[in-house]
């Protein structure tokens, strides 16, 4: 017998995912739980675990490809099974899904032949389901998928155009208009630099956009044309928190196992500006906003592939050293590209240690759903006035890029102000456990 591989679900909003690299090979043995693939999602491969023990039958969808969630992606011959019978035991609707997707080989050739309309025929069951629901054909929409195949963005959008029908546009209309979505992928390639070559000199190297990198740039296009982003700073005295760090980090490495930074402390002032301020733990939708009861923060972890966001779940309910424990965690994994799916979803708020680069101010880019992330930047020695004297603190800028839709700027900088009250009051005094 055979157990399927399904496209897995990368996030709350996300209807697809592309197959970033396959870690085996057909015929290859996989046990359970064992990486099987990485995704790609917006900013980070994500690699997804073997559903069972057995051996990599079929691979249905190839690197690159982008498919529906809940699309079969492959097929594995489950351990025990009758020998080599397994993989082309497959029930015939599944086949007729994978074909859609991947349009593999011999076996699939009677169902290979029709023309691309036909192809448009075969939906996963995502596609059917939703279909159902708002009363379409998925037969009569035109696909923007791989091989013209429709995803459940295409519903949405024929759903969305069904429910605010043009004023001058009668009813029966509506299926013709069908074909004149086709020609969208065509303004995609003036997008692309292929389109619009650039002049080379001697010594210029061009490389093509990876996957994770074209779909950085368009998650960050998308995130600044459509998300209102406003900025705020505030400076804060961290001397009392230099020297509490300095007074444990020897003991706290000794004891725990983990260097004591200071973007645990940093999370634990985030977790106390997002209780007084809950419209930062918030998300947009649309005609109305989500508060969200749970605090999730996402981290941002520099990585040789690129920016990674894994998630501390409920860092609300977690102290410096429970945070300090899950930040190492996170940001190992990262580095070593062992994050799972579930380390990349969810995230309610984002907090980026960019000192750890060296700058002093940061306009960061709001990783949508949320609407908020704040920076922490290098901490630096400098003269401060102090009542009426001037002396040497160490000194940090605290930045917030915020949504403005559902932020205002009171409470943008009411947060600030929290977290600045919160850092300002350690000293070399305060207890860690």
């Amino acid at each position: 017998m055979t157990e399927k591989v399904l496209m897995p679900q990368l996030g709350e909003s996300v209807t697809e995912g592309t197959i970033g690299h396959w870690l085996k090979k057909v015929g290859e043995p996989v046990e359970k739980y064992e990486s099987l693939l990485e995704i790609l999602t917006d900013k980070v491969n994500a690699e997804v675990p073997s559903p069972a023990s057995g051996v990599l039958a079929k691979i249905l969808v190839e690197e690159g490809q982008t498919v529906p969630v809940g699309t079969p992606i492959a097929e594995i011959a489950v351990e025990g099974a009758e020998g080599e019978a397994a993989p082309t035991a497959a029930p015939a609707e599944p086949s007729a899904e994978a074909a859609a997707v991947s349009a593999p080989a011999a076996a699939a050739a009677p169902v290979a032949a029709p023309s691309p309309s036909a192809e448009r025929g075969r939906f996963s069951p995502a596609v059917r389901r939703l279909a159902r629901e708002h009363g379409i054909d998925p037969a009569s929409v035109a696909g923007t998928g791989a091989g013209g195949r429709v995803t459940l963005r295409d519903i949405l959008r024929v759903a969305e155009s069904a429910a605010h029908p043009a004023p001058d546009t009668p009813p029966e209309a509506a299926p013709t208009p069908a074909p004149s979505p086709a020609p969208a992928p065509a303004p995609a390639p003036a997008e692309k630099p292929a389109a619009s070559p650039r002049p080379l000199e001697p010594g210029d190297r061009v490389e093509p956009l990876s996957q994770i990198r074209r779909l950085t740039a368009e998650r960050m296009v998308e995130a600044k044309t459509t998300i209102p982003h406003a900025w705020i700073m505030v400076e804060v005295d961290v001397t009392g928190l230099v020297a509490l760090r300095e007074r444990w980090k020897a003991q706290f490495q000794e004891r725990e196992g983990v260097n004591l930074t200071y973007l645990p402390f940093m999370l634990r002032a985030t977790v106390e500006g997002l209780r007084a301020v809950p419209q930062l733990n918030a998300q947009w939708n649309g005609d109305s906003i989500i508060y969200k009861q749970r605090i999730h923060l996402g981290i941002a972890v520099a990585t040789e592939r690129g920016l990674v966001v894994p998630v501390i779940r409920d860092a609300d309910q977690k102290n410096v050293v429970g945070l300090a424990h899950a930040v190492h965690d996170l940001t190992e994994r990262a580095r070593k590209g062992r994050l799972t799916v579930d380390d990349l979803r969810g995230g309610t708020f984002t907090v980026d240690n960019t000192g750890a680069v060296g700058t002093y101010l940061t306009y960061a880019v709001i990783n949508a759903p949320e609407v908020g992330i704040v920076t922490m930047e290098s901490i630096a020695r400098r003269p401060v006035v102090v009542g009426d004297a001037i002396a040497i603190r160490s000194m940090v800028n605290l930045c917030l890029s915020f949504d403005h839709r559902v932020v205002d700027g009171a409470d943008a900088a009411r947060f600030l102000n929290v977290l600045k009250r919160h850092l300002e009051a350690l000293g070399p005094d305060s207890a860690l456990y």
